[in-house]
């Protein structure tokens, strides 16, 4: 028999990435091959000066996709259960594990007005610990997340007594 109480629920939130490493790959192995074709062709005409530049590009463009690929696997997993709220944050090749009481942890939402809009910031309060949940949501969601979190640490409370 099920108790709904002594349930766990887990969230996992990752950055939207559009393309994946692979297609990273094909997209600049064709941007360098096109790049490089007209930098050959202005140098046979006696541009010779092209090709250089073309090569300061094609490194700029290549950091940038590095940087890019760097953190697209970035990603937030809370999971909350009777006796305990799990959080791992992976950003780039930094990952970090927090574990908390949920019954003395509890969850904050601020929303504070903007020019264009409000901006929705999602923590968990723990003794000595404030950490910002949701960081790759849009405001919408992070505020939909902080009620769903809010609820759950609540029945996970109501589970551990």
């Amino acid at each position: 028999m099920s108790d709904a109480a002594s349930e766990t629920n887990s969230w996992l939130i990752k950055r939207n990435c559009s393309a994946g490493p692979g297609q990273l790959a094909v997209v600049f192995g064709s941007l360098v091959a096109v790049s490089f074709a007209f930098g050959v062709g202005f140098a046979a005409f006696g541009l010779w000066m092209v090709l250089p530049f073309v090569g300061i590009e094609l490194i700029a463009v290549g950091a940038a996709f590095l940087c890019y690929g760097w953190h697209a696997a970035d990603f937030e997993r809370i999971e909350i259960a009777p006796d305990t709220v799990f959080v791992e944050h992976v950003d780039g090749d930094r990952r970090k594990h927090w574990k908390f009481d949920p019954r003395a942890s509890r969850v904050q939402i601020e929303s504070r007005g903007r020019r264009w809009g409000k901006r929705v910031r999602v923590y968990l309060l723990a003794p000595g610990t404030k950490l910002e949940l949701g960081r790759y949501l849009l405001d919408p969601r992070r505020l939909q997340l902080g009620r769903e979190l809010s609820g759950s640490l609540m029945r996970a409370r109501m589970g551990a007594r």
